[in-house]
């Protein structure tokens, strides 16, 4: 099921979607929904990022070839952390705005995991998927000379704009073995499959358990794979995710903030 946020006439609501509509629900996407008898033609919807995380915690290195690509060595025993601010989120269709203090803005195309039921510690007797609502593509756009310059990631992944997440949530989907490609004005970026992961899903969400508690909404980027690449203004990028859709975003300079 693709779940969806949007707004209609002035109202922003919850959806399935359905291709070319959308079946309108009542109630919260986390908390319990119903459908109602009420659908909607696609093109008249305007989709919202499907929520506003509580928190977005990031795995950095996750695929070997970027960290190489990068000039680092991967991550063997834990996986790398950090976070993002829910401010950075924006939705499919929103522009992503080039800040003028960095130089260097890259596209990072990511599987990304929506916590569905609070989760703290969980055991090694427990299936940690069970804790996740669905999945969605996330862009973990990074401004990669000020990621250099201050060594931990926050400035560099912290800006507004900097987490194009959508364009829904798809709740049916198995996370192992899933194509991921990145593309930039139509050409082919990144290339990889979720299988490539040095720590998949389920890791990852047992071993974010043990240090803070996982909540509804949250949401996990679980690293890229090689390929990562600059951000132009007027470019187009798309993260396209296997089994759940394309996250499409235009890029503009600073410049052109009030435009």
């Amino acid at each position: 099921m693709r779940l969806c946020r949007f707004e209609h006439g002035g109202r922003i609501s919850i959806g399935v979607w359905e291709g070319e509509r959308v079946l309108v629900c009542r109630g919260d996407m986390l908390g319990g929904f119903e459908r109602t008898s009420a659908t909607l033609s696609a093109d008249k919807v305007c989709l919202l990022a499907p929520l506003v995380p509580g928190k977005i915690i990031g795995i950095g290195r996750n695929y070997a070839d970027h960290a190489r690509e990068l000039g680092n060595v991967p991550p063997e025993a834990e996986p790398l952390i950090f976070l993002k601010p829910s401010s950075s989120i924006i939705a499919s269709g929103d522009r992503i705005l080039l800040p003028p203090s960095s130089q260097r803005v890259d596209h990072e195309g990511e599987l990304g995991v929506v916590i569905g039921r609070m989760g703290r510690s969980i055991g090694e007797d427990e299936d940690p998927l069970r804790y996740v609502f669905g999945y969605s593509c996330v862009n973990d756009v990074t401004a990669r000379d000020l990621q250099k310059k201050d060594v931990q990631f926050t400035r560099a992944k912290g800006f507004d704009t900097f987490c194009p997440f959508g364009p829904w949530i798809e709740t049916e989907l198995e996370p192992s073995h899933l194509g991921i490609q990145t593309r930039v004005n139509g050409r082919i970026r990144q290339s990889g499959n979720t299988g490539d992961m040095l720590f998949p899903v389920a890791r990852l969400v047992r071993f974010l358990s043990g240090i803070m508690t996982l909540y509804p909404g949250d949401l996990i980027a679980t690293g890229t794979p090689a390929g990562v690449g600059p951000l132009a203004d007027g470019d187009l990028v798309e993260v396209e995710i296997e089994g759940i859709g394309i996250l499409k975003n235009p890029v503009i300079g600073s410049y052109r903030k009030s435009i």
